[in-house]
């Protein structure tokens, strides 16, 4: 019966090599004389090392030519949306302000909370496309100033906010447009300025 013993190990060994799962066993005698220096102790539970599973840059795969990060046409259906959204919910918080200053001296009746109601609504579909048709002016001046100078940066931003702000307001004359378009740049210049300020300082930007 001894005899056969190592003959069957080896006719499994035999086997495990030819489907790809046979693995010398050691005896821990013979581990123990194994020099670790300079190896990070193995994982008990995978079979390698785990300096190994640490991984110090992001691990993407892109496809050819594509940037790590979303352009301004990616961006823009976020911006558009957004901003409807937010001007949904402050239109609906000042009509809802709106309607009870206005039906104070009702007393709570059904009259009371239509007239409520038909200024909430209008207020958050009016503010709504107020801030969704400067989001669109936005994104597409930012997308063609983009595609027109060939790269992406602060300049851009400003360029389009203030295109953004001149033609938003050029139903009022050369005057509304120009305070339009000083508006677009306040605001897009603070906008660059907050993007930068880390760069400014002299400190690397934090990444979340």
């Amino acid at each position: 019966m001894d005899n056969n013993t190592p003959a069957s190990g080896g006719f499994k060994g035999g086997l495990g090599s030819l489907f790809g799962g046979g693995t010398p066993e050691y005896s821990n005698t013979e581990l123990a004389g194994v020099p670790l220096t300079g190896m990070s102790p193995l994982s008990p539970y995978l079979n390698v090392d785990p300096r190994y599973l640490v991984q110090d840059n992001d691990e993407f795969i892109l496809p050819t030519g594509a940037n790590k990060t979303r352009g301004r046409f990616e961006l823009a259906f976020f911006t558009i949306g957004g901003c409807c959204i937010t001007g949904a919910a402050f239109g609906t918080l000042n009509g809802l302000r709106m309607g009870l200053t206005e039906t104070r001296d009702m007393p709570w009746s059904k009259p009371r909370n239509v007239q409520i109601l038909n200024m909430v609504t209008r207020q958050g579909a009016s503010w709504a496309n107020t801030l969704g048709s400067v989001a669109l002016l936005y994104s597409v001046f930012g997308v063609a100033i983009e595609k027109a100078r060939g790269a992406e940066d602060d300049l851009n931003t400003v360029a389009a906010g203030t295109l953004t702000g001149m033609l938003y307001k050029s139903t009022a004359g050369l005057k509304g447009a120009a305070r339009g378009g000083l508006v677009g740049l306040a605001m897009s210049g603070l906008y660059a300025l907050y993007n930068n300020w880390d760069h400014l300082k002299g400190t690397s930007p934090s990444h979340y």
